[in-house]
């Protein structure tokens, strides 16, 4: 096989609707638009534009609202960082940070740190030192032994001067 021989698979592409070229193409003329009126035209943008009725965007209420000071972290369950620990990826001898988990890549981001929480099994004796942890996932680490340490999301970050 050589690369002028490659094709896709057939349907995978659509060719582009080329409007306002002729009457071969189908949509010549008026290219799909219909017959005068503001939607021919040019720069119409009447999304949620009712005819001056109020729109239902604004009729319907609000409700709630987006809390600024909300902390949203990532989330590590007991069962995965069994698994990571099988697989090889994480090392349960040595002290488990939010930097090895990011390292082995069990968590992508950070954000405002990482909580674990008690689902899964774990079976190995852990050091872990996180930003929040559910009370479950820290009976069933130290039921084996282990310790994890639940630091605030300041001391994590690093001081910025």
């Amino acid at each position: 096989m050589k690369l002028n021989e490659l094709s896709d698979n057939a349907g995978a592409t659509k060719r582009r609707k080329r409007i306002g070229r002729g009457p071969g193409s189908g949509t010549g003329k008026m290219g799909g638009r219909g017959i005068k009126g503001q939607n021919s035209r040019s720069g119409v943008a009447i999304n949620g534009f009712e005819g001056g009725q109020m729109p239902l965007y604004m009729r319907l209420p609000k409700r709630g609202f987006n809390n600024i000071n909300a902390k949203t972290h990532a989330v590590v369950n007991l069962g995965l960082l069994q698994k990571f620990i099988d697989a090889k990826k994480l090392d349960a001898k040595k002290p488990i940070t939010e930097a090895v988990l990011v390292e082995s890549g069990l968590v992508t981001r950070v954000k405002d740190g990482v909580r674990i929480l008690g689902k899964g099994q774990l079976t190995s004796k852990i050091d872990l030192t996180v930003t929040g942890a559910s009370k479950s996932a820290v009976a069933a680490v130290e039921k084996l032994g282990g310790k994890l340490t639940v630091n605030s999301a300041k001391e994590a970050a690093p001081a910025a001067e």
